[in-house]
C-alpha cells in the first residue's frame, strides 16, 4: 500500500512540476520585456493639422513649431520650403484640443495627466 501511495505522490509531483514549468514558461517573456528603442521616422504634420496646432498653442507660439515663423501663413510656407524647420518635440492631444511644443517635461506631463474634457 505504501508503495502505491509513493507512486501516486511521484505522479502528482511530476504533473505539478510540468504544470508549473508551463506557467513559468508562459510568464517568462524576456523578448517582450526587453526595452529597446525602435528607429522610426515621423512625418511632418499636414496643413490642416498645423492650423489646428496653431489654434491650440496660440499665435505667439507659432515660432516654437516652425522656426522663424510668426503667422500661420508664413509657417506653412516655410515648412513647405524646408521641412527641417519643424521643431520637435510637439505633443498634441487631438481629442481635447491641446498641444505642447518643446521639451518642457513638466508641461508635457501636465498635458498627459490632466483629465480629458467630458
Amino acid at each position: 500500500m505504501f508503495s502505491a501511495l509513493k507512486g501516486l505522490f511521484k505522479e502528482q509531483t511530476a504533473a505539478a512540476a510540468q504544470s508549473t514549468a508551463t506557467i513559468d514558461q508562459a510568464s517568462s517573456h524576456p523578448q517582450q520585456s526587453k526595452v529597446e528603442r525602435t528607429d522610426f521616422e515621423l512625418g511632418l504634420p499636414t496643413n490642416d493639422q498645423l492650423t489646428n496646432i496653431f489654434e491650440y498653442l496660440g499665435q505667439d507660439k507659432i515660432g516654437n513649431v516652425i522656426e522663424g515663423a510668426s503667422s500661420p501663413t508664413e509657417a506653412l510656407r516655410k515648412l513647405k520650403e524646408n521641412g527641417s524647420l519643424f521643431q520637435r518635440p510637439l505633443v498634441v492631444d487631438w481629442g481635447n484640443g491641446r498641444a505642447v511644443s518643446g521639451d518642457n517635461e513638466s508641461e508635457i506631463l501636465k498635458l498627459l495627466q490632466t483629465t480629458p474634457k467630458a
